[in-house]
């Protein structure tokens, strides 16, 4: 089984968040997770959704502020042990090219 994660973690505030961004990224690394951190968040993968749970936990624990903002969408895949890069080369099988676009 494979549970894959969307983890979007950050304090309300006014100024720059990635600093404290960095603290919910880095508190991923005491969990048995591979975690791949883009621009609108990080996504996460695991053997199970406890693991994610506890993992996007930890990361929302880790940053500080009066405010945090935490979004989390799950895929668990139960039934399956596909990986999130399976899921982007599927799509990039259909297009016939890399999914991304330089600028």
């Amino acid at each position: 089984m494979t549970a894959i994660a969307m983890l979007s973690v950050a304090p309300v505030i006014e100024e720059s968040m990635s600093e404290e961004v960095a603290k919910a990224v880095a508190a991923l690394n005491e969990f048995d997770v591979s975690y791949e951190t883009n621009p609108m968040g990080t996504v996460i993968e695991a053997d199970d959704a406890e693991t994610l749970f506890a993992a996007a936990a930890a990361a929302h624990d880790a940053v500080d502020g009066d405010r945090v903002s935490t979004v989390l969408k799950i895929d668990d895949k139960r039934t399956s042990d596909e990986t999130a890069a399976r899921k982007v080369d599927a799509v990039e099988d259909h297009l016939g090219r890399e999914a991304k676009r330089e600028r």
